[in-house]
C-alpha cells in the first residue's frame, strides 16, 4: 500500500479523480487487474486500506454486507464534516509546500 497526498501535483488526475472528489473524501485505488482498477471512496477506502494492512479481505467483505456499508458511510460522513474539530497533524501542504499544487 502506498499513501499519497492528493495535494501533490498530478495525483488526482493520475487516478481519474477530481480535486473536489479528493477534498470530499479519502480514496483507495487498487493496482490494475486485467486493466481494471477498483476505486473505493470514504468508508470503503478506509476498509480497503485496513484489508491491505491486515492482509485479509474481511474489512471489505464486512463493508459489503447489507446495512453495514450504510452505517459506516454515515459515520465517515460525520467525521468528514467535523474533521476540523478533531486533533491531528499539520496539513500536508503546510509541512511540504514545495510538493503542493
Amino acid at each position: 500500500m502506498t499513501v499519497v497526498p492528493f495535494q501533490r501535483s498530478g495525483v488526482p488526475a493520475a487516478h481519474g479523480l477530481s480535486v473536489a472528489a479528493c477534498e470530499a473524501a479519502a480514496w483507495a485505488v487498487t493496482p490494475a487487474a486485467n486493466g481494471v482498477r477498483d476505486r473505493y471512496r470514504g468508508a470503503g477506502a478506509v476498509n480497503a486500506a485496513l484489508a491491505v494492512a491486515l492482509g485479509v479481505a474481511l474489512p471489505i467483505r464486512l463493508y459489503a454486507l447489507p446495512g453495514v456499508g450504510r452505517i459506516e458511510d454515515a459515520a465517515y460522513a460525520w467525521v468528514a464534516r467535523n474533521r476540523h474539530r478533531l486533533p491531528g497533524e499539520v496539513p500536508y501542504c503546510e509541512r511540504y509546500p514545495d510538493e503542493c499544487r
